[in-house]
């Protein structure tokens, strides 16, 4: 199949591209690196009136960098935080779940921020920032905010964005050099979405302490919000997992829990 009849808008500006969705009342698409977008597109899953090409708006592109904090534009690419010679705990993180997306030709085209925004819960990032604590800037064509990404991601394929509103920038914290972390996914095959994610972060020096669980039937989930347990357990982890996400039962409750157990031991916590 291929995509329906629409207009096609190429933004130079954050307030080019806001304006185009405040003219289509919320009937308009943003275009990042189109890996998720083009083919349901051509799958008419999607039929927008207009889709608007963010591409050129060069904003977009950068990563600065602050003594407490990392900003990411919604174009960068996987591959450019892959390949990305900053140094600290943080981007140490970033390059791991980074260079396990896909494949090469997706990472090359494919969006942090079309990612986030997409809001498909097997995405590796949705599971990363969730345990850093990200922080997401939000530009309309008549204001701005802020929302952290557990507020953001409200279920599915399901965001707090609003009808004519775009996610421009990611905030993720500095990490301290001492932070312990752990990413690992569970998939049949490399390259394909993933059943299972556990994502461990701590920093001793600024308390900086999460277990997510990811790859759910909605968005990622917090373990043990509060205080950690003094040891893991499968079983433990388990009865966690049931606690943050009711929804998942039976075979992937233990999938689950193996997953962050693993991520835990690859950072030395359990």
């Amino acid at each position: 199949m291929k995509p329906i009849s629409f207009d096609f808008i190429r933004a130079n500006t954050l307030a080019e591209a806001a304006q185009a969705l405040a003219d289509h009342d919320g009937d308009a698409r943003v275009l990042a690196g189109g890996q998720s977008l083009v083919p349901m597109l051509n799958m008419r899953l999607v039929r927008p009136t207009a889709v608007v090409d963010i591409s050129r708006i060069a904003e977009l592109t950068t990563i600065d960098i602050s003594p407490s904090v990392i900003s990411i534009g919604a174009m960068v690419t996987h591959a450019q935080i892959e390949r990305s010679t900053h140094t600290g705990a943080t981007f140490d993180l970033l390059r791991q779940v980074a260079g396990g997306i896909a494949y090469r030709g997706v990472r090359n085209r494919g969006t942090i921020g079309g990612s986030v925004a997409h809001c498909d819960p097997a995405a590796d990032w949705l599971t990363c920032l969730r345990a850093l604590g990200a922080e997401l800037h939000l530009v309309g064509a008549q204001s701005t905010r802020r929302l952290p990404i557990a507020e953001f991601l409200l279920g599915s394929f399901t965001t707090a964005l609003e009808p004519g509103e775009l996610l421009a920038r990611i905030d993720v914290p500095v990490l301290g050099p001492a932070t312990q972390f752990g990413y690992y996914k569970h998939t049949r095959k490399v390259g394909e979405f993933a059943e299972a994610i556990g994502c461990v972060v701590s920093d001793a020096a600024s308390g900086h302490r999460r277990i997510v669980a990811g790859a759910l039937s909605a968005p990622p989930v917090e373990l043990y919000p509060g205080d950690w347990p003094a040891s893991f357990s499968v079983e433990g982890l388990r009865q966690a997992v049931r606690d943050a996400a009711p929804g998942v039962e039976g075979q992937h409750v233990h999938f689950h829990a193996a997953a962050v157990l693993r991520a835990l031991k690859i950072g030395g916590l359990a």
